[in-house]
Parts: C-alpha cells; sequence; structure tokens
C-alpha cells in the first residue's frame, strides 16, 4: 500500500443494473485469472474481486479508479459505455463502509443472506494465491468477517429462512398444486444449484427430483446427500419433455436453455436463478412455458424479511463499531514507514554518539514508542507530524513494505 494510493470499490449491482446488465459484467475464473494477471502487470499490489448473481466488483488500493474500471471492462462483455450507465465507485471510508455492509448482508438482494461472506472469503483466498493480498488487505478481510460473525449471533438479521434457494422453492410451493407429485429438473449443481436441491427436498416432499450437470461426477456427489435421482448431460432434452418444472442454475455465459430444446405438451414453469441468463429471452414466447427470473424471486418478501429490517440499526451499531477500529489502525500504519525510518537515522548515528548497538537500540526504540504514542492521542496533529519528521531528518519511508 503506497501512501499515495487511495482505497477503491469499482463495480456493478442489482440496484445499478438489470440482470442482463449484471450479466455482461460477470466474471468466470478464467476472466478473473486474465484479470488478476493484468493487475500485476499494472502495478496493482492488493486486489479482490467479488463475483456473485448480484453484483461485480473491485476492491483494492490504486492510483485511480479508471485503473479498476478499466480491468473490469477489459476481461468482462460490459463495455466504458455501459459502466458510465449503472457503474459505480467509491473511494476510501465509503468504500471501505460498502465492503463491510455487502460482508455483513446488509447490501444483499435479501437482507440478511450471509452466502455472501463464504463468496468474500474465496474472493481473498483466490487473490492470496495471485500474490495479491498484502498486510491491509488481510488484516480488511478479516474484520469484515468479524463483523458478519458479530452481526450474525447477536442480532437476528439473519432469522428465518430466506435465501434465492428458499425463495425459488417457496415460489414453486405457491404456484404449483400438488408440487409433490410433479417432475422437477434442477439443471445445474454449483452453490445455488445444491442449496436449491436442499430446499427442494427439505419442502416438496417430492422424491422424485432429477438433478442434470454438465459434468456427472457432480451431480452423483450431490445425490449422495439427498434422496434424488441423476440423469446425464445428454438425457437434458427428454428430461425438459418429461418436467413440470425446470429450475436452471448453470454458470455458463452464454443460455443453455433455448427454444428448440423445449417440446413440452403440459405447463412448464422455468425459474432461471443464473447470471448471466442462461434461459434465452425466446423461451418466454413458447406455448404453456412460463418463466421466472432471479430478480422476480429476490423480490419476494414475507413476515421473515420485515421482521429482520427492524435488526438494521443493531447491525449497523456492530458494523460501525469495528470498521471505525480498522480505520483507526490503518490510519496509524501508514505512519510506520515514517517512524522506522526515523529510528534507523538515530541508530546511524551510533557511532557519532559512541554508544553500543544495545544502547542506540533502546535510546530509539524509547523515541519512536514517544512520537507513536503522540500520533495515536494527537490524531488531527498526525500528518503534519510525520511531515515534519521527514523534513527536518530528510528521511525516505519505504511504503512498498506496506
Amino acid at each position: 500500500m503506497s501512501q499515495n494510493h487511495n482505497f477503491y470499490c469499482v463495480g456493478i449491482s442489482y440496484k445499478t443494473a438489470d440482470i442482463d446488465l449484471r450479466g455482461k459484467f460477470s466474471c468466470n475464473d478464467s476472466q478473473l485469472h486474465a484479470l488478476f494477471l493484468e493487475a500485476k502487470n499494472i502495478g496493482i499490489k492488493e486486489l479482490i474481486a467479488i463475483t456473485t448473481c448480484n453484483r461485480t466488483e473491485l476492491y483494492g488500493w490504486a492510483d485511480n479508479d479508471l485503473e479498476f474500471i478499466s480491468l473490469l471492462c477489459n476481461h468482462t462483455q460490459g463495455n466504458l459505455e455501459e459502466f458510465e450507465i449503472a457503474g459505480y465507485t467509491l473511494q476510501d471510508e465509503s468504500a471501505f463502509e460498502h465492503l463491510f455492509r455487502v460482508g455483513t448482508g446488509l447490501e444483499s438482494q435479501i437482507l440478511g443472506d450471509f452466502e455472501i461472506i463464504s463468496q468474500i472469503k474465496k474472493s481473498f483466498y483466490r487473490s492470496k494465491k495471485m500474490n495479491l493480498v498484502q498486510g491491509s488487505m488481510e488484516r480488511l478481510i478479516n474484520v469484515v468477517i468479524q463483523a458478519s460473525k458479530r452481526i450474525k449471533t447477536e442480532t437476528e438479521i439473519s432469522s428465518g429462512a430466506t435465501s434465492v434457494a428458499f425463495a425459488s422453492v417457496q415460489f414453486i410451493l405457491k404456484n404449483v398444486p400438488s408440487i409433490s407429485s410433479k417432475n422437477i429438473v434442477l439443471f445445474g449443481t454449483g452453490k445455488i444449484g445444491a442449496n436449491t436441491c436442499e430446499n427442494l427436498v427439505k419442502h416438496t416432499q417430492n422424491d422424485h427430483i432429477v438433478l442434470i450437470n454438465r459434468t456427472q461426477e457432480k451431480a452423483d456427489k450431490i445425490a449422495g446427500k439427498f434422496p434424488v435421482k441423476t440423469k446425464s448431460y445428454g438425457e437434458l432434452v427428454e428430461a425438459i419433455s418429461e418436467a413440470d418444472v425446470l429450475i436452471v442454475a448453470t454458470s455458463a455465459q452464454i443460455p443453455t436453455i433455448t427454444p428448440d430444446i423445449i417440446h413440452t405438451k403440459k405447463p412448464l414453469l422455468i425459474l432461471d436463478l443464473s447470471i448471466p441468463r442462461n434461459v434465452a429471452v425466446e423461451v418466454n414466447t413458447l406455448d404453456l412455458v412460463d418463466v421466472i427470473h432471479l430478480d422476480t424471486l429476490s423480490q419476494i418478501t414475507d413476515a421473515t424479511f420485515e421482521k429482520r429490517k427492524k435488526h438494521i440499526p443493531k447491525a449497523e451499531e456492530i458494523l460501525n463499531t469495528i470498521k471505525l477500529e480498522f480505520l483507526d489502525w490503518l490510519q496509524h500504519r501508514k505512519y510506520i514507514p515514517t517512524l522506522k525510518a526515523f529510528k534507523e537515522k538515530i541508530k546511524a548515528t551510533r557511532i557519532e554518539l559512541e554508544s553500543s548497538n544495545e544502547e542506540t537500540e533502546q535510546m530509539a526504540q524509547k523515541l519512536t514508542g514517544q512520537i507513536a504514542a503522540f500520533l495515536r492521542s494527537h490524531p488531527e496533529k498526525a500528518d503534519s507530524t510525520v511531515a515534519l519528521l521527514q523534513e527536518v531528518f530528510q528521511l525516505t519511508p519505504d511504503y512498498l513494505e506496506l
């Protein structure tokens, strides 16, 4: 972290863009890898990317926000004009505040959905593997996780079962009569698919749910946990023709369900839980077919959701306490290179003072400790004090080490 860098959040979310535009800015693993490689090439030291069905966001330190905007547009299907319409940039404390709110479920499309924190952890480990995490980012993500845990345990903002997977099953229960006897096909067995499968089994009493995935092993792994059946990817068209409900939760970048593979002679409800859309828009025009997309499901509110809203003030109080502690830590961290340079300057005068290494070390430690204490107790004077130290003692702090 350079002293001259700012912390940015650059992104697009369900609050600023519809499902189609969000789909253009979504990133798969290969796109993220290429994005990180370019980030390293242009000198970015710390960066994490959060990409979910509701948002794609980049967080990190940079000279300006255009670096992150370019990375996002270069490695997704979105372009600068589209970003200018629906994208956003947050800087420094506003960006930190946003990450805390995202990580604690306060910005989730379904309030209190804590699935996001596991996605942030995954994003963090991916960046760490790419050597795009240093001390500041590691501390930041750890305190966001800490805030998430406290809010989850000390409030009831996540009480009741409300998630995209749960909302999907609730929609089916309300709109498909005699669901226990209907044919349900779940196409895609990633995280959302697995959660949806669990909710289907738990709430529908349906014992002939069929799972299909491009990779058969993944479907078989889920089927080993629940009383469901699997079929091969080659049997998808036949399975759809027999289905009453089709749930699509794949991670493909282009539609996998198109009009030419749907041959149904009875009403078919299709739920598309994918970003970008995996059900082609033309499917909406087919007779007997009703397509419901992710955003529609996420808007479903009930008594559980209203109850959660009452706990927002308490959650924000916890969030602010932890956030301010982090900002205080970060503020003092940026003075460390100057204090270290000052300490080395004192030690360099050892010969002139004719003192021992141990005596010099003790004196340097005592003086830098006194200065550090002053900076902590007089934050309003911290920047001017550090600037004065650098000028008087001709210090050249090494900010790269942060």
